[in-house]
């Protein structure tokens, strides 16, 4: 069955909310405040300078997301895109999914000017890491350090 990459609506919400949620307790153990995922997701579809999401659709039903937001880059004097919140299904994985969903944002994103493609990844995800080397990306540059509240 065919896979279709487009563009999230406001009315997905609810499945991207879903998958986030699911997405940090698979990934973190964590339980995200509903209230707050919820608000987070609707403010990016209120406000496009926040980012964008984007679908997978098999057979009428969403079976992956993921955001993107945009980092302006001096250095390049363009902007980098960075992958952010990617949940597949799990009966959905290792079947290319991810990989479609990059390319399609690779070709948005080259035919847009951007600089570049960026994603950072949970430091004990392997199996992510190892999906993304083989698409050709690598972890070689950078350390990513943070400060939450």
């Amino acid at each position: 069955m065919e896979i279709l990459i487009r563009d999230a609506n406001k009315e997905e919400a609810q499945v991207i909310i879903a998958f986030q949620e699911k997405m940090a307790m698979e990934t973190e153990g964590m339980v995200l405040d509903h209230n707050t995922i919820s608000m987070g997701v609707n403010a990016v579809f209120d406000d496009p300078g926040k980012g964008k999401y984007y679908v997978a659709e098999k057979g009428g039903g969403i079976i992956a997301s993921l955001l993107i937001t945009f980092e302006w880059s001096d250095w390049r004097n363009s902007w980098v895109w960075w992958f952010q919140s990617v949940y597949v299904l799990p009966g959905e994985r290792r079947n290319g999914v991810f990989r479609q969903m990059y390319e399609y944002i690779r070709d948005l994103a080259g035919s847009s000017g951007a600089a570049g493609l960026r994603l950072y990844v949970e430091k004990d995800n392997n199996r992510a890491m190892r999906t993304y080397e083989a698409m050709g990306m690598n972890g070689d540059h950078y350390r990513m350090y943070e400060w939450l509240s």
